[in-house]
């Protein structure tokens, strides 16, 4: 990703890219080994996203989104706002709730029955902090941007063993739960789930053509 991100010209074409990875903890550049709590055996991996540590294992779809923001017309806040969007609309198509939670990025799905709400603002905070009430993460999210051009993206949790998410504080929020579609009831195979969210993507982050000139 940096090294196709460091030869990109104003004519390269944005790509995503859709991987599944071997178990692994990933610590973003704002992360704080404190947050590790027991690793055991999976290796740890300093990475140059922005956030916290997270888990990344088979059964998740991980979206990389290689994209230029500058012909795109947009920031990393809206880079960011349009991911989560694209995961609220996959899960919609499954019929599983989710929402936002003001504070901390990513998409958050509700553990009570609920309907689902893709452009909900997202929940509010509880007493000044991110309130996790009734949710579990399902997709983390984390983004670097170079010479403004986007790398890294989104995991979403599909049907995978989530015992490792319990060797660290995820995103950094200890006792955060997690969840994926298969615990929700959903049983989708990986590559539908990931053909339905770069889908999803593919519509929010694309650019318009140019006029020509």
């Amino acid at each position: 990703m940096r090294a196709y991100t460091a030869q990109r010209s104003a004519d390269s074409a944005d790509e995503i890219w859709l991987v599944e990875h071997p178990p692994v903890y990933t610590l973003g550049l704002a992360g704080h080994r404190e947050h590790i709590l027991a690793p055991g055996a999976i290796p740890i991996v300093a990475s140059d996203r922005g956030g916290q540590v997270t888990y990344h294992g088979p059964g998740q779809v991980v979206a990389y989104a290689l994209i230029d923001l500058r012909r795109l017309g947009i920031y990393v806040k809206e880079l960011v706002y349009r991911i989560e969007q694209s995961v609220l609309q996959t899960l919609d198509a499954y019929g599983i709730a989710a929402t936002r939670v003001c504070g901390a990025p990513g998409i958050y799905a509700h553990l009570a029955p609920g309907p689902a709400d893709p452009s909900a603002p997202g929940r509010g905070a509880c007493a000044g902090a991110p309130c996790f009430d009734g949710l579990a993460k399902i997709a983390a999210i984390g983004i670097r941007v170079s010479n403004g051009r986007s790398y890294h993206g989104v995991a979403l949790n599909v049907a995978m063993d989530l015992a490792p998410f319990g060797g660290i504080d995820p995103c950094g929020y200890p006792g955060l739960q997690t969840i994926d579609l298969a615990t929700l009831g959903c049983r989708t195979r990986w590559d539908d789930a990931a053909r339905t969210l770069s889908g999803r993507l593919a519509i929010h982050l694309a650019a318009s053509p140019r006029c020509p000139t």
